[in-house]
């Protein structure tokens, strides 16, 4: 097998859990090869650059291997490696959100009766 449909590939590799959320991510624009927005449908190769971008983050990857069956995520990993610069700015970022305050909502259902005497009041005045 010298090449494979890019959506097929995402989703062999586990950057996506459905090929057709990698096939939308394509239509999307999310996935580039070579600068360039990649449809579902367009064939990648063993040493193809892509750049992908995910909730989790934007990968920048080198196909190392095509499968076109998914399996273990310790296999998955083997069919591509990432570059050094996209693990660092990857790593920033993590970091980045750790630091960032984390806001919980105060309100957990609804309001006690002391809540809404408390609400009533600030909206009186």
């Amino acid at each position: 097998m010298e090449r494979m449909r890019i959506d097929k590939w995402l989703w062999a590799a586990r950057f996506f859990k459905t090929r057709p959320l990698a096939a939308k991510n394509c239509e999307l624009g999310r996935i580039e090869i070579a600068s360039q927005a990649a449809k579902p449908a367009r064939e990648i190769k063993v040493g193809d650059m892509l750049h992908i971008r995910t909730e989790g983050g934007e990968f920048e990857v080198e196909v190392q291997a095509l499968s076109e069956m998914r399996g273990p995520a310790t296999v998955a990993q083997t069919l591509y490696r990432e570059t050094a610069v996209s693990r660092e700015r990857r790593a920033l970022l993590a970091q980045q959100r750790r630091l960032e305050p984390q806001f919980e909502s105060a309100q957990h259902g609804r309001p006690t009766k002391k809540d809404r005497r408390d609400l009533a009041r600030l909206r009186s005045r």
